[in-house]
Formats: structure tokens, C-alpha cells, sequence
């Protein structure tokens, strides 16, 4: 049985002149099926945030997803908060 070691993605974006204080996370993870999952919780922070699942045939797969999404969300003004707990 192999392990599966998630990739975690957590991003902020601060902006007091707009009163904007948001958060997204987003995350590899296996899934129920063959394949892996891609996560995505995001929101104001302090608050619990909406989320969102979807899957994909391989982890490769969800990865590359998941580097698309984290250009996506820097080019927005997001910024990479690295390994948080």
C-alpha cells in the first residue's frame, strides 16, 4: 500500500482601501476512486469559506491543476503564504 503525500496550496489577499480580506487554500488529496482530488475552501478570512471538490483520472493530473490555479490566483493579487499549519 502506498502513501499519499497531499500538496497544500495557501494563498491570501489583503486589501484594507477595499475592506477585502479573503483566503483560499487548495490541496491534492486522494479520492474514493482511482485517481486524486483537487480541494478548494476559500472565503473571508475568519470565516469557514465555501469549498469545492474536483477529481481527476491521475495525481499528475491534479497537480498540474493545481500550478494553473496558483498562476491564476497571483496574477489576481494573491499572495503565497508557503507552509502554514
Amino acid at each position: 500500500m502506498s502513501t499519499f503525500c497531499g500538496t497544500t496550496l495557501y494563498l491570501r489577499r489583503i486589501d484594507p482601501s477595499r475592506n477585502m480580506a479573503r483566503f483560499y487554500v487548495a490541496s491534492v488529496e486522494p479520492s474514493l476512486f482511482p485517481g486524486a482530488a483537487l480541494r478548494r475552501v476559500w472565503g473571508r478570512i475568519g470565516t469557514q469559506g465555501r469549498s469545492r471538490i474536483d477529481l481527476f483520472e491521475d495525481r499528475s493530473a491534479a497537480e498540474q491543476a493545481l500550478i494553473a490555479l496558483k498562476r491564476q490566483k497571483l496574477k489576481r493579487g494573491y499572495v503565497d503564504m508557503g507552509e502554514a499549519p
